[in-house]
């Protein structure tokens, strides 16, 4: 069972192991369907994975993520934790705009449409997907803070920021109106957010959510350099992926989880609910297996500061190339 975890200084309490809902309604996957997105949802509430995280955009048709969540969800809504997106829209999305996808007419047709689509009265978690260049961050703020006043949403958040736009947000932010995640890509594959993100995340209180914490399943422990699944989507579509991943560094990660007694699965889990600011690690999954997998590796091993050090020693943070 995955264990909960607050987010930041909020009053949000998520389960430390989440689910990516990105696969849903995804062409060419087992959740493509309703049936498969009702399997994988129910093996993730069975194992205590009740952070869900989609996007009005995930699906093979924008939306279809958030629709078969919807019907998938009818009836258990109390036992979840929802968390969906908004402000990645494209022109096959219906929003024709003349504002950026932060305005407060954006945000509020884009809120009414997620409500509608997973068929509940309220959305746990609000994130704005991009920074929008164009509006003000301050309209972005009242709008949402205008939400959560309505019980359309009980929080909110952003996603793929910058560090000097989160100190921007929170220094414009009323204390009763502010984002209280971040969600960023982060792995021991992709640790750039360590430069400025997470040391804005920590120093504003926020919590922190990695999205792609596995690296397409190299960290997983399922690929070696003689290959992988061949279903996998990195074997079918991301070859490059595989090829140039930094196989000295991967065999010498083995090696250490070899020594543990633990897996690669368990020790990335371990590695990052062990870093400050971290309240749920977000993975995709498309079947009932790998949210049982994922849910027993978030609460398996919890590593020293010894073992924290010698993983950052194999797999460091790359030297800022700007400097």
């Amino acid at each position: 069972m995955s264990a909960d975890r607050r987010v930041g200084t909020s009053g949000l309490v998520v389960s430390a192991v989440g689910l990516g809902c990105n696969n849903f309604g995804r062409a060419g996957t087992a959740t493509e369907t309703l049936q498969g997105t009702q399997n994988v949802l129910d093996a993730a509430i069975d194992h205590g994975v009740t952070f869900l995280d989609t996007a009005d955009m995930y699906g093979k048709d924008p939306g279809l993520s958030e629709t078969l969540m919807g019907e998938a969800l009818q009836g258990r809504r109390d036992r979840i934790v929802l968390a969906t997106k908004f402000g990645y829209a494209t022109a096959d999305m219906g929003y024709d705009f003349p504002a950026g996808l932060g305005s407060r007419r954006y945000v509020r047709k884009a809120v009414d449409e997620s409500l509608r689509r997973l068929r509940t009265d309220w959305i746990d978690l609000y994130q704005l997907h991009w920074p929008d260049p164009i509006t003000p961050i301050e309209e972005t703020l009242d709008a949402l803070d205008e939400l959560v006043r309505e019980g359309k949403i009980r929080y909110f958040g952003h996603s793929n920021f910058s560090g000097w736009q989160i100190a921007e947000a929170e220094l414009k932010a009323d204390r009763s109106a502010r984002f209280i995640s971040a969600q960023n890509q982060y792995s021991l594959l992709s640790r750039a957010a360590e430069r400025e993100v997470l040391p804005a995340v920590n120093r504003f209180g926020l919590g922190f959510f990695p999205f792609f914490p596995l690296h397409n399943g190299l960290l997983t422990g399922k690929f070696t350099r003689d290959g992988g699944p061949e279903q996998s989507r990195i074997m079918r579509t991301r070859a490059q992926l595989w090829q140039n991943a930094p196989w000295d560094a991967l065999d010498a990660y083995r090696a250490f989880c070899d020594e543990r007694g633990i897996t690669m699965l368990e020790a990335t889990f371990g590695w990052l609910l062990a870093q400050p600011g971290v309240a749920s690690v977000i993975a995709g999954a498309t079947s009932p297996e790998q949210i049982e997998a994922n849910a027993r590796a978030g609460a398996a091993w919890a590593p020293s500061s010894d073992d924290v050090a010698a993983i950052d020693a194999i797999l460091p943070l790359p030297r800022d190339p700007a400097v």
